[in-house]
C-alpha cells in the first residue's frame, strides 16, 4: 500500500516526537489521527494540518477512550495502517517511597498504556497488514541513577515489542524507537527539582529536535514490506548515556 494511502494513529500526539511526526507523514501523504488528553492542542495541530489529520481526545490509561478513538478512526479513516506508541512521561528522580505514585503513573502510561492502545487496535492492523511503532528511549538500554522506574518501563517496552515481533510477522511488522535526548516537553513534569534541572541542562545542551526522530520513524515505515527496522537506536552525536 502506497504512503498517500495510509493511516497512522500517533498517541501523544499535542507535542515533542508526536506533533513532529504527525507534521512529517502528513507531509509525506499519510492521513493521521492525533490522539492525545490535550485537545485543545490536538485540534490546533489538526487544524494546522488541514484535512489529513484527525483530532481524538483520548488517555492511553484509559481503555474505553481507546476503544472509543479506535472505533472513529475505523469509521472516519476507514481503519489504521499504523499505530506509533509515543505517549510517555518521564519523572526521573532518586528511588524512593516519595516517588511511589509517579512510578506508578510511568507504569500505566509508558508500558500499559502502550499494551492497552496496540490490544484495541490490533484487530485493524491485521486487516491493513501494517505497522506497529513502539517509541522506547537510550533509557531502555541503559539505566542511570535517577531513572529506576522509568528505564524499567522503557525495557519492559523492548520485551514486549520483542515478543510481539515474533507473534505478529509477518503481517505486522514491529518497530522500536530508542531515542536519546530529545528536546521535548518531557522534563517540565519532572517534580524532583535537582533531577528536573538536570533534565532540562541536557535539554538545552545536548538534545536532538522532536524533528529528527520524526524523519527516522518515517524512514522506517517507508521501507519495502519485505524489510522491518525492528530496533533503532538514535543519540544526539555528543550524548555520553
Amino acid at each position: 500500500m502506497s504512503p498517500t494511502n495510509r493511516v497512522a494513529v500517533i498517541t501523544g500526539a499535542s507535542s515533542g516526537i508526536g506533533e513532529a511526526l504527525a507534521r512529517e507523514l502528513v507531509s509525506e501523504g499519510y492521513r493521521v489521527a492525533l490522539l492525545a488528553r490535550r485537545l485543545e492542542r490536538i485540534a490546533a495541530l489538526a487544524e494546522d494540518l488541514g484535512e489529513a489529520a484527525l483530532a481524538i481526545q483520548a488517555d492511553v490509561t484509559d481503555r474505553a477512550s481507546i476503544v472509543a478513538a479506535a472505533e472513529r478512526v475505523q469509521k472516519d479513516l476507514g481503519g489504521a495502517d499504523v499505530v506509533i506508541n509515543n505517549a510517555g512521561v518521564m519523572l526521573t528522580a532518586p528511588f524512593g517511597s516519595d516517588q511511589r505514585a509517579e512510578h506508578r503513573q510511568m507504569v500505566e502510561t509508558n508500558l500499559l498504556g502502550a499494551m492497552t492502545v496496540t490490544e484495541v487496535f490490533l484487530d485493524q492492523l491485521r486487516a491493513r497488514k501494517g505497522d506497529l511503532v513502539n517509541i522506547s528511549s537510550v533509557a531502555g538500554r541503559v539505566a542511570p541513577a535517577g531513572f529506576a522506574a522509568y528505564s524499567a518501563t522503557k525495557w519492559a517496552i523492548n520485551g514486549w515489542s520483542e515478543a510481539l515481533r515474533v507473534e505478529l510477522q509477518p503481517d505486522i511488522r514491529v518497530m522500536v524507537i530508542e531515542p536519546g535526548a530529545v528536546a521535548t516537553e518531557l522534563s517540565d513534569h519532572i517534580t524532583h527539582e535537582e533531577s528536573q534541572q538536570a533534565a532540562r541542562d541536557y535539554r538545552d545542551n545536548v538534545a536532538m529536535p522532536a524533528q529528527d526522530i520524526a524523519e527516522v520513524i518515517a524512514f522506517a515505515l517507508s521501507r519495502p514490506k519485505r524489510v522491518t527496522l525492528n530496533e533503532i537506536l538514535v543519540r544526539p552525536t555528543v550524548q555520553a548515556m
